[in-house]
């Protein structure tokens, strides 16, 4: 009976064993679930022993903790207090110290105490006779405690602590410094970290995380190194298909006045739906624009429109107009362009208006709105608005009323010449047409404007 009696209390006491001894981590990962086996081989110094006085005041402790559900956090609270008063009596010895203050440390952090949990963790590492393997886990778990709270100081210290007491330091752990560093300024030892945990990845045919690549890639990109940018970015789009990815690499080939690269990845992600604002359309537009394919870009901002996506501004309407106009869809151009001109204040879509209805051979709307354009003025290029109204009303015989324009957009330098020739020609048109009507000649003169 005796012998039984003691069997049975040894096997409570290993259940508590696997409690003050278990995962500790306030997140589980599995890789990290695996690293913990590597210290079941280790040489370590033998086990101490908690005495009987102080398992038997753990046991009901251990059995509240054990139960089917989790303990309230009245009953955490309550746990706390009756753990505490055991650190004098009777669990007094070093090594039943720590198993109290995992304990405690434990119960802070699951009531989300984390400075007292942190508090209680530091205890136990300090006890001479803490478990060696308990000991390494436990400063992995400070350490992912520093980082809740974002003392990364003191987080790195803990990592660095660990690297030199871990047998074989797992990769998350090491990745978890690299964060650290990251956030410290501390670039350079970063990316040394993270390139070796990605390279021992790769080199033994394993697929790298996506946050290692994530974090890789950042660094690479605040050290200007685009190029290793774009190898990181395509090993994302490959093994961790993400249309934000995509969208960074769109961004770092326009960085890289790469455009024809930007359109393809732009686009691919337009066939993907996955270009879903205003901003990320008419982006793709204007790269359509740029590659001279005015009517891909129209349809795209048409479309946009029509979905309520892409606002009809002014200036929207204005891009949407002027692709119309270069993909020489005149007859969609002039509704748009005219709406934009109605709601700008800028002579400069008037102008663009203009120079569609001229297209149209509509000579009286040309001349309206290009008078309209100078009037309301804000023109880069005013000359260029005086050589359209010119032209309008050369096409209306109005060659007098003509000449004056063109008089005027001769000052700039840049349209001289070409208006100086169309001057040439209006006066002598002029000239000859008011001669043929002298002699009662049957020709057409100058139409109402």
């Amino acid at each position: 009976m005796k012998l039984l009696q003691q069997r049975m209390a040894l096997g409570r006491w290993w259940l508590l064993v696997v409690l003050v001894l278990g995962p500790v981590q306030p997140w589980a990962v599995s890789e990290e679930a695996a690293e913990q086996r590597q210290y079941q081989d280790t040489k370590t110094r033998q086990r101490q022993a908690v005495g009987q006085a102080c398992a038997n005041q753990l046991e009901p402790l251990q059995t509240a903790l054990q139960g089917d559900s989790a303990p309230s956090r009245a009953q955490l609270a309550k746990l706390i207090e009756q753990v505490g008063k055991l650190l004098d009596r009777p669990c007094s010895s070093s090594y039943e110290k720590s198993q109290i203050y995992n304990l405690l440390g434990y119960s802070h952090y699951s009531l989300e105490q984390y400075p007292r949990a942190i508090d209680n963790y530091l205890k136990m590492l300090a006890e001479p006779e803490v478990d060696d393997r308990q000991k390494v886990a436990t400063r992995y778990t400070v350490a992912q405690l520093y980082f809740i709270q974002e003392d990364y100081g003191r987080a790195a210290r803990q990592l660095e602590t660990w690297l030199t007491e871990a047998p074989e330091p797992g990769s998350d752990g090491r990745m978890l410094l690299a964060q650290a560093y990251y956030y410290l300024k501390r670039q350079d030892e970063s990316l040394r970290l993270v390139n070796q945990i990605v390279a021992e990845a790769l080199s033994s045919g394993k697929i790298p995380k996506e946050s290692w690549w994530s974090l890789q890639r950042v660094l690479f990109y605040e050290r200007g190194e685009y190029q290793k940018v774009i190898a990181v970015l395509k090993r994302l789009v490959t093994h961790y298909p993400n249309s934000r990815y995509w969208q960074q690499l769109g961004g770092i080939f326009g960085q890289l006045e790469r455009s024809g690269d930007q359109l393809a990845v732009m686009d691919l992600l337009h066939l993907q739906r996955q270009l879903k604002d205003q901003r990320q359309l008419l982006s793709l537009a204007y790269l359509y624009l740029g590659a001279e394919v005015p009517f891909r870009a129209a349809r795209i901002i048409d479309e946009g429109m029509s979905s309520g996506v892409i606002e009809p501004t002014a200036k929207n309407l204005e891009t949407l107009g002027g692709a119309w106009q270069l993909a020489r869809e005149t007859d969609k151009a002039l509704p748009v362009l005219q709406r934009a001109a109605n709601l700008s204040d800028s002579g400069a879509i008037a102008s663009r208006l203009a120079s569609a209805y001229l297209d149209a051979n509509d000579n009286s709307a040309a001349v309206r709105e290009a008078r309209n354009a100078l009037r309301k003025g804000d023109l880069s290029r005013p000359a260029l608005t005086r050589l359209t109204l010119g032209a309008a009303l050369v096409n209306l015989n109005c060659y007098r009323e003509a000449e004056p324009v063109f008089e005027a957009a001769a000052a700039d330098q840049n349209v001289r010449k070409t208006a100086r020739q169309w001057l040439q020609y209006v006066r002598s048109e002029a000239a000859r047409r008011e001669k043929l009507m002298e002699m009662d000649a049957d020709i057409a003169g100058c139409q109402s404007i």
